[in-house]
């Protein structure tokens, strides 16, 4: 079984990295017309610690965390901590073979969990052991670049390899970072995967993304709901990578949803909670939705204001606001002489008057009830 423990970088990496670090670190003139070439999340991360008067060959020193401490982070991030864990331990099986281990942070960069380090007693896995500790400070203000602070500050996936780390100290790892999203589309914290001394594996930073996204899948899913809306495209099939999750409350508000959701709503959630509705996004009464999770149908095509559609499996959630739900509601008669209208409009592609003669009424009918049945601030 081939076991990668200790490696320099390819010659031709190493250089295009020192050429990179003598331009944009120490200020040296290109040797060639072109600029070194180096990711631009790197260079900016560089450019901030230079600016908060750092230097590369500053020592860096991770900080011994108490007991006490470890705990109190744990317990602050504990949600997070229980969502992760089965990732993570799916994580350290497929990597177990490439002295890279998990790390999962806050949105401070401070370790709250870690997967399975390398064991031995060389310098590898000491340096494993220094940076794998829940409590361990591992920001860019604390270590300079390093995936997670630049994947926290980036908002985005990363990967960096021995040189492109800022302090020389740090140089011996290589890492691939994931933001990570709550629920309401905030940054809750980071997933890293890091190797010392170990072979560039940049395929990692994809390995990260996925990652990343089944932890997000999991908080939504731990999320108090009365109805939970798993979306896809039509003729798609869904996946954990690419299937939207939408949380519902009993009166129609939307309490969280995964970045596959809001993508495909272009809705990111407002900070402020209960502030989009789900006669906000679909051209569809909300009774209809829930009488679907009863009926326990499986797919639903369901029609947005903007005119796309989306497949929707409607189901109710485990736990949700006390009361009587939506879904008890019985439905309005012109709430149905609604959705009927906006189907035809769909099925005729905004053709206004073909749906009209389908449907037997005026083209006056169609636009005065669609009118009547829209909900306020949908787009013209």
């Amino acid at each position: 079984m081939p076991v990668a423990s200790t490696a320099s970088p390819a010659p031709e990496r190493s250089l295009a990295i020192a050429q990179a670090r003598r331009e944009l670190i120490h200020g040296e003139s290109p040797r060639t017309r072109t600029t070194a070439c180096i990711d631009s999340w790197i260079s900016r991360s560089w450019q901030r610690c230079i600016e908060a008067g750092r230097r590369p060959q500053q020592r860096v020193s991770f900080d011994p965390v108490s007991q006490s401490a470890g705990l109190d982070v744990a317990e602050r991030n504990r949600v997070l901590v229980e969502a992760a864990r089965p990732v993570i331990e799916r994580l350290s099986r497929a990597i177990a073979d490439t002295r890279y281990f998990a790390i999962l942070t806050d949105a401070d960069g401070i370790v709250v969990d870690v997967g399975n380090l390398p064991d031995g007693t060389d310098a590898a896995s000491r340096y494993a052991r220094d940076i794998g500790r829940v409590g361990v400070d591992l920001s860019e203000s604390a270590i300079g670049t390093s995936a997670i602070g630049t994947a926290l500050a980036e908002h985005e996936s990363v990967w960096l390899h021995r040189g492109e780390h800022f302090f020389d100290d740090t140089s011996v790892y290589s890492c691939a970072g994931a933001p990570l999203f709550g629920p309401r589309g905030d940054c809750i914290g980071m997933l890293d995967l890091t190797g010392v001394q170990v072979v560039e594996r940049p395929e990692l930073r994809h390995l990260a993304t996925l990652s990343a996204r089944s932890i997000e899948n999991m908080l939504v899913l731990r999320e108090p709901c009365e109805l939970l809306l798993r979306l896809a495209w039509p003729g798609s099939t869904a996946s954990e990578a690419t299937e939207g999750l939408l949380c519902i409350d009993g009166e129609g508000y939307v309490t969280g949803a995964n970045a596959a959701a809001r993508q495909m709503l272009h809705q990111p959630l407002a900070r402020n909670e209960h502030a989009l509705h789900f006669n906000d996004l679909f051209a569809l009464p909300l009774h209809m939705m829930f009488d679907a999770a009863r009926r326990g149908d499986a797919m639903l095509e369901v029609p947005l204001w903007s005119g796309l559609r989306v497949q929707v499996q409607p189901q109710r959630g485990g736990r949700g606001t006390p009361g009587l739900p939506a879904a008890d509601v019985r439905p309005r008669l012109r709430d149905v002489e609604t959705a009927l209208i906006r189907k035809a409009v769909a099925d005729a592609r905004g053709n206004v008057a073909e749906a009209a003669r389908a449907l037997g009424i005026s083209r006056a009918t169609v636009y005065r009830k669609l009118w009547r049945g829209r909900p306020a601030g949908a787009p013209d």
